[in-house]
């Protein structure tokens, strides 16, 4: 491909912002202002349908580790501009999501956190609740929209910006690249060797090794680090019902808990690590190429050695960190209607122009990922949805039209088709995010490694840096599904068949980051004449509530049913049982279910509580009303010799709706 005729005018202009240093001097990042921040986005623990495998079955039952938002300030006092990423432990960030988010923002902060220079992204964990779409495909298997999974997951974003936002501090954001080959496989290598020979090149391993690690600084130490590589949020398979937040979630946990020392109960202003993606779709951390294979057997062993793999890169890098990011904060952002973009042929691999299709997928969607996952339980023999009964989903009459524009996909269901109103957003975010030297592209689906590399090197060319200098951030401020090169659709293996626009899906986008990259090297304003509809009005749930609680005969909530053996020693289980209430009465956001309780001489003191790796909590219906609570400890190989308990913290509903707090704890044990 050619470069674009801005290009040497771009170049100019960056290299007058500073955009190509590599190095900055360090008055000038002192310039800067940083601060991070998180906090606690757990949606329903218990009889919600979970976000990702799209598996009608797969419904909550408990927590092994707590879901957070994790944001990263950078802000230039001179201009008064700030770029804002935010990491969310979810499978998604919807539109409705972003939507909310922005109202709450601007009613805190009028224009000075807004859609153009917030980027909201997802680690795409498949283990959370899900519900949080205002779009009828991403809700169907949770049948339908749940408004307390949705207020969590807005209420931790908001809140971690807000906390991000009160640690400002003049202070220096640390860069460093590298390269991570044993935490990923490629998914779909025959779709990816359609590509031509020298874009292929780019990657021998067949997967994109790159991780790039901000580290933010105050007062020469470190509060902070954003970790940029892409492997999909599928070590837990589909047959896990504890929300998690799988390989990337166990990162950010190892990173502040077990090297920082973070509590994340107690501590104001703890170290933050985030770890977000990049272009995965068809990268999978399932190593042996099946679900839960890779690099053992055991899904909660491969979640936690890919995500300390990870971890162990990230921190090597950021370690490693000489390069002091500096130069401006600026950023672009327009809404694009991804259903009738037109391509100029200067963006296709054949140099013919072509076009975006309304949405739709095809039949590999259908059958699913293999190495993952099977494909979507949206209805089963046996179990009615009734979502998708009032949704009009059971007969699918996809126009001639759609068929002929989506080209090889045999077209499945049309969703951007469906009526009242499509099943899928089409009115999309596109941002681009500059920090100093690094430029940040939210792409609101899931990219494969090689639409992603189109796109960063186009970026890159309009902007005249190295591709290094662009990262291409999925999962970010909306989803529709996956993003394939047009070499890669043709094959239509399950990332072609979910990838909505059609085959000039990628070339559309690639298009309308180089429009954006223009405006941000030229200085000009992005104008947006779109806006997204708004359908928060307009949800449909069908998923049963609490009604009531009741204690078994004789019983009271919280009352210990199975108590621990007297004595452990170091790497043994605790199991435990409480007689409790459901958890949808109280999500104890920001709070837990459980805690385990060493006495110190004086005061019992917590040590561990449901975020924690060593902890499960499950929750059971046992008799109508009736409910317990199971509760795992796996005592850590480290942990300090002593005296023990633990405690279950719960709530019950009567049948006036009264939610009562109660709290029991076992009797004292030895751990030797």
């Amino acid at each position: 491909m050619t470069h674009h005729p801005l290009t040497r005018l771009a170049r100019a202009t960056l290299l007058s912002l500073g955009l190509l240093a590599t190095t900055c001097h360090t008055a000038t990042a002192q310039g800067w202002r940083v601060g991070v921040g998180m906090s606690d986005l757990t949606g329903e623990a218990a009889e919600v349908g979970m976000m990702g495998y799209a598996e009608l079955a797969q419904k909550t039952s408990g927590i092994h580790q707590r879901l957070r938002a994790r944001a990263f300030i950078t802000e230039d006092p001179r201009t008064a501009r700030a770029a804002v990423i935010v990491v969310t432990d979810t499978g998604l960030v919807t539109q409705a999501v972003q939507q909310a988010v922005m109202k709450r923002l601007a009613a805190k902060f009028g224009q000075r956190y807004t859609e153009r220079n917030v980027m909201l992204t997802a680690t795409h964990t498949h283990a959370g609740p899900g519900g949080y779409s205002h779009y009828a495909l991403y809700n169907i298997t949770v049948l339908g929209f749940q408004q307390r999974t949705f207020q969590a997951i807005v209420d931790g974003i908001v809140e971690a910006i807000e906390r991000a936002h009160a640690r400002l501090a003049f202070g220096e954001v640390r860069l460093q690249q590298g390269e991570l080959s044993n935490a990923s496989r490629n998914r779909s290598p025959l779709a990816f060797r359609l590509n031509a020979a020298q874009d292929r090149a780019q990657f021998p391993q067949e997967i994109d090794p790159l991780m790039t690690v901000l580290t933010f600084r105050q007062g020469g130490q470190a509060i902070g680090a954003l970790s940029f590589f892409g492997t999909h949020g599928t070590s837990m398979t589909n047959r896990n019902t504890l929300i998690s937040g799988d390989n990337k979630g166990y990162a950010a946990w190892h990173w502040e808990h077990e090297v920082e020392g973070v509590r994340h109960l107690h501590d104001a202003q703890p170290f933050v690590a985030g770890f977000a993606q990049t272009n995965p779709g068809d990268l999978s951390p399932n190593l042996n190429l099946k679900p839960g294979s890779g690099p053992t057997e055991d899904e909660f062993e491969n979640t936690r050695l890919i995500g300390l793999r990870q971890a162990d890169k990230a921190r090597s890098l950021s370690q490693q960190a000489s390069e002091t990011l500096g130069g401006d904060i600026d950023f672009r952002m327009r809404y694009v209607d991804m259903s009738r973009v037109q391509v100029s042929g200067a963006y296709t691999p054949d140099g013919r122009p072509t076009q975006t299709c309304p949405a739709a997928l095809g039949a590999s969607f259908a059958a699913g990922s293999t190495e993952d996952g099977p494909g979507p339980g949206i209805a089963q023999e046996g179990q009615p949805n009734p979502f998708l009964s009032a949704v009009g989903g059971l007969v699918f009459w996809p126009s001639l039209t759609l068929r002929e524009c989506q080209g090889a996909k045999e077209v499945v269901i049309p969703v951007g088709e469906l009526k009242p109103y499509p099943w899928t957003p089409e009115v999309l975010p596109i941002q681009l995010l500059k920090i100093g030297t690094m430029v940040f592209a939210g792409l609101p689906a899931e990219p494969t490694m090689m639409s992603g590399w189109r796109i960063r090197r186009q970026i890159a060319r309009t902007l005249g840096v190295d591709t290094s200098r662009v990262i291409v951030v999925g999962y970010s401020n909306a989803y529709t599904q996956y993003v394939t090169t047009p070499e890669e659709y043709s094959l239509q293996d399950y990332e072609g068949g979910s990838t909505l626009f059609g085959p000039a899906t990628q070339p559309a986008y690639m298009q309308e980051f180089d429009r954006l990259a223009q405006d941000l090297a030229t200085g000009r304003p992005t104008l947006n004449a779109l806006v997204p509809r708004d359908l928060s009005q307009q949800q449909l749930n069908f998923q049963t509530g609490v009604v009531l609680d009741l204690p078994g005969w004789g019983k009271s909530f919280g009352q210990v049913l199975v108590e621990p053996n007297a004595q452990y020693t170091l790497g043994q289980t605790v199991s435990v049982r409480f007689q409790t209430g459901h958890p949808k009465n109280n999500l104890r956001r920001n709070g837990s279910f459980l805690l385990v309780q060493r006495w110190n001489g004086q005061i019992w003191q917590t040590v561990a509580d449901d975020s924690d790796w060593a902890t499960r909590y499950r929750w059971k219906r046992t008799m109508g009303a009736e409910s317990v609570a199971d509760i795992e400890w796996r005592i850590p190989t480290n942990a300090s010799t002593g005296r023990y308990r633990i405690v279950h913290q719960g709530d019950a509903r009567n049948l006036i709706g009264r939610i009562t707090p109660f709290s029991g704890e076992t009797r004292s044990f030895d751990v030797r």
